[in-house]
């Protein structure tokens, strides 16, 4: 039984997740091939370890040309690019298209369902912040492409590290307001905030850090795949620990701790 307990004193994001997923272990090159298995191209996936307040830890990012955009839903159509080789702009964005794309890759039935409920849930808050209808959904072009890497990224890296169990501690965020392409956005950003409506995901708000720390992919991955909430378990000893860089300056500690437990059945 291994189970990885999520220490989010600073938040969660897709890229600290897996920054930590590397530093527990997870293979750099597996993963990348397995994320071929997906139909897009793009991108490119980078990681270096490094130290931060004196402590090591491992920095991962999805690298997109063009650089990325804060959130991805559009509120309204525009002409334009392509998300990958033979998927046009205005087709390959609506939620749809992205779980048909997730559908039509190679991966293992696990991810695959994993993947399409995290962006399900992610699209399903997305469309009662914007007022419009779950299939009207659609996402920034390099929102889109960054989401699918991340998110699907997210559940292979669980299955080749073979974690059974995932359990975290209350989430932590910060306050104040971040601004993005269409304006100014509230901590927690609406998104996170409308995936806590009928949710058992406590958050706390550090009203002294002055950015957003939970994204909406990081609670769309909490909310959908960790079972419970609570201090570290008291009933299995802890393997191996991880730590997974934040990209905001927080002006403190901005990492992810996964914590590795292994008990014997």
């Amino acid at each position: 039984m291994r189970t990885l307990y999520l220490d989010a004193f600073s938040g969660i994001s897709g890229d600290m997740f897996l920054g930590a997923m590397l530093d527990l272990g997870l293979d750099f090159e597996a993963l990348k091939q397995e994320l071929k298995k997906l139909p897009v191209a793009g991108y490119e996936l980078t990681q270096e370890r490094l130290a931060k307040s004196s402590i090591y830890g491992t920095s991962f990012d999805v690298v997109i040309a063009g650089g990325k955009d804060h959130g991805f839903v559009e509120t309204h159509h525009h002409a334009g690019h392509t998300v990958d080789a033979g998927h046009h702009h205005h087709d390959a964005r609506h939620l749809s298209d992205i779980l048909a794309l997730i559908d039509a890759s190679e991966l293992s039935p696990v991810v695959i369902k994993q993947a399409k409920a995290i962006f399900t849930e992610i699209a399903q808050a997305e469309a009662t912040v914007h007022q419009m209808p779950l299939a009207e959904v659609h996402f920034h072009e390099v929102g889109a492409l960054d989401s699918i890497v991340d998110i699907v990224g997210c559940c292979v890296a669980l299955e080749l590290m073979k974690i059974d169990q995932l359990i975290a501690s209350p989430l932590t965020d910060g306050s104040g307001f971040i601004n993005v392409a269409h304006g100014q956005m509230p901590v927690p950003v609406p998104a996170v905030m409308q995936m806590r409506v009928d949710s058992q995901v406590p958050i706390k708000q550090r009203l002294d850090i002055q950015t957003e720390l939970i994204t909406p992919t990081g609670m769309g991955l909490v909310k959908t795949l960790v079972s419970e909430f609570g201090p570290l378990p008291t009933e299995a000893t802890p393997t191996k620990i991880g730590y997974g860089f934040g990209k905001r300056d927080t002006g403190g500690f901005n990492a992810l701790r996964a914590i590795l437990f292994e008990k014997k059945n």
